[in-house]
């Protein structure tokens, strides 16, 4: 049963949005209003950094305006310091009701690999400070990437963002997707710990998504990870609706109305909160010198066709579906072939490994929605980087709320030697499990769970490591000859703030796809 606070607030919420097309704007009640820490008016939802290059970076606020703002005027600042004693940049824009609040600045003119602070004021008051850091062109001993996927509000607190917030600071932040969830309330979820969706409906409209967005960024791990490092991110399928595809999705019936609009609202507000430079293409690409490339795919809204629903399908095979398309795949090709970095770093939504899932789920030995969906693509670019003898490709995955580590091949059956290891892979794929999405720990007692693991390592001599119990993220490190995976997990989602322990870490040479 839900406790007492979350049936309250449940009522509360339904009442203020059940009013919405009668009452006038300025009795409106915010739905959120009791989740605000009223130290932080009017930026609530503190500040963000993200899409680093060598010479400039995105800073992002959003502004709760007084009772009929229209439009807000909001300065910003940027200093080397964090005390902001010399200022290195400043000005000031505006924002309004057409932008939800929020403010986006394209700050350039920035040193290449250095770190820095920024702020914003409106309405004679100053936001929390953030910390930045522009992409290196010299050649470093490292460069740090945290790797998160999939939070849900109502499974949890986010500490494992908590946790990354702890950190020195990174050179990114690398989110795969899955940044907030489109259900109603108790759809996906446990709502037993307080934490309860807004707007309590399944999210259709543009003025949805935005109040999901401001909910997230109540969590203070999340406000947190944001204030402390910059974000390089992507969307997957929630951000939309489940398993969506360029036409539709899974969880998109008729009786939501016309897709198209939904889904245009949906990258409107996924544009507006989150700090992303702004194109018509969502894929796109980060140097850091000679040590990594970082390549963002979209394989959802770009190419992607309606996934079958079984291996018998006669079209499952043909050439005519695609996860990517053929202009993404031409670019990512290119992108690979011009590549000089030591590792090629592809943000990759869904599994791209083939992976044989009868042991743990018989009913759905391969996962459809994933690269598996799509093989005929999937071949092509294996092919690719084989052929043309691209070395160091490391596919970084979120969606499946597990974390892997897998020696990537595609027919191992035929092709792969577990004695000889990464004879017959291609590439190297590190699977991140999920901030707070539930895995398979929600639903099956660990053991049960562990012996799935054993199971599904046993058939899949590629696999070697995999966890479906533990919530957290996965911290990459990258030198000029090796590279370092670790799996980091928090011990709790049921309370704010939590302890973390490493659970596994894996080294792989420059040159080699061997994890060891």
């Amino acid at each position: 049963m839900k406790n007492i606070y979350s049936i309250a607030f449940l009522l509360l919420t339904a009442i203020a949005f059940s009013c919405r097309t009668e009452a006038p704007k300025e009795t409106l009640v915010d739905p959120l209003a009791q989740l605000y820490d009223s130290t932080l008016w009017p930026f609530y939802q503190g500040v963000a950094s993200g899409d680093p290059l060598p010479d400039r970076v995105i800073i992002w606020t959003r502004v709760t305006p007084k009772e009929n703002d229209s439009i807000v005027n909001v300065s910003w600042e940027v200093a080397e310091d964090p005390n902001f004693v010399s200022i290195y940049k400043s000005d000031s824009t505006k924002t309004s009701a057409a932008k939800d609040f929020t403010v986006k600045i394209d700050v350039d003119a920035l040193t290449p690999g250095q770190t820095y602070y920024y702020r914003f004021k409106a309405f004679d008051k100053t936001s929390i400070a953030g910390r930045t850091k522009t992409a290196s062109i010299a050649d470093g001993d490292s460069v740090k990437f945290a790797v998160v996927s999939c939070s849900n509000w109502e499974w949890g607190y986010f500490n494992a963002y908590d946790k990354i917030a702890d950190r020195p600071v990174l050179d990114a932040v690398i989110h795969l997707g899955d940044y907030i969830y489109e259900y109603g309330v108790g759809r996906y979820g446990d709502t037993t710990i307080g934490r309860i969706n807004v707007p309590p409906h399944e999210l259709l409209t543009l003025n949805d998504y935005r109040t999901r967005y401001a909910l997230y960024r109540t969590d203070v791990g999340l406000r947190r990870v944001h204030q402390q490092h910059p974000f390089i991110a992507i969307w997957d399928d929630h951000e939309v609706a489940n398993n969506v595809y360029t036409e539709g999705a899974q969880n998109h019936q008729p009786e939501d109305g016309d897709f198209k609009t939904r889904k245009a609202a949906a990258k409107q507000a996924y544009y507006e909160w989150l700090p992303i430079r702004e194109s018509d293409l969502h894929y796109r690409s980060f140097s850091f010198g000679s040590l990594a490339d970082v390549i963002m795919l979209d394989e959802r809204l770009e190419g992607r066709t309606k996934p079958v629903d079984s291996l018998g399908d006669p079209t499952y095979k043909s050439e005519e579906r695609h996860m990517l398309g053929a202009s993404q795949l031409s670019w990512l090709k290119n992108n690979l072939q011009s590549s000089i970095a030591t590792w090629k770093i592809i943000g990759n939504q869904v599994m791209i490994s083939e992976i044989d899932l009868s042991p743990a789920y018989p009913k759905m030995p391969r996962n459809l929605d994933s690269w598996d969906g799509y093989p005929a693509e999937r071949q092509s670019l294996k092919n690719f980087i084989v052929n043309q003898n691209i070395n160091d490709v490391v596919f970084l995955t979120g969606d499946t709320h597990t974390s892997w580590a897998i020696e990537a091949a595609t027919d191992f059956e035929k092709t792969y030697d577990a004695k000889t290891s990464s004879k017959g892979a291609f590439a190297v794929e590190l699977g991140t499990t999920s901030i707070s999405s539930a895995n398979d720990n929600e639903y099956h007692s660990s053991d049960t769970v562990k012996m799935m693991e054993q199971s599904l390592q046993k058939i899949n001599p590629h696999i070697k490591f995999i966890n479906a119990r533990d919530h957290g993220y996965l911290l990459l490190t990258l030198s000029s000859k090796r590279a370092k995976a670790e799996w980091f997990y928090v011990e709790t989602l049921r309370k704010q703030g939590s302890t973390e322990f490493l659970g596994r870490k894996f080294e792989f040479e420059k040159g080699t796809n061997r994890l060891k």
